[in-house]
């Protein structure tokens, strides 16, 4: 049985407890760290959860927020989802004959006569 790992992202939260509530704050901050991110960069960091993230940032954000990397990144264990072939379903385009949509034809108008 495989386990799914995830993870969620603090760095919302951190910057709050250290009174830091706009993204922008971070821009020159991480500048001064040697990280070149522009405001939209920033701004994805701290409003979603990265996938990819340099190890240079990371030691920057911690610097920055006297954290360490742990109060950041916090690993969860996801429920597993049961693949549908695993679980004998059909997928979910599939669609029974007897329930799809008929057909359509065009059948031209009669010639009236004028």
């Amino acid at each position: 049985m495989r386990r799914v790992i995830g993870y969620r992202w603090h760095l919302r939260l951190r910057m709050a407890e250290r009174g830091m509530f706009a993204t922008t704050d971070l821009v020159p901050l991480l500048a001064e760290r040697g990280v070149a991110l522009s405001r939209e960069q920033v701004y994805r960091l701290v409003a979603g959860t990265p996938e990819r993230l340099s190890l240079q940032t990371m030691a920057a954000l911690c610097d920055i927020l006297e954290c360490a990397p742990g109060d950041l990144v916090e690993p969860v264990v996801e429920a597993k989802r049961a693949s549908r072939r695993a679980a004998g379903d059909r997928s979910a385009t599939t669609v029974p004959r007897e329930l799809r949509p008929k057909r359509a034809r065009i059948v031209p108008e009669p010639a009236q006569d004028r």
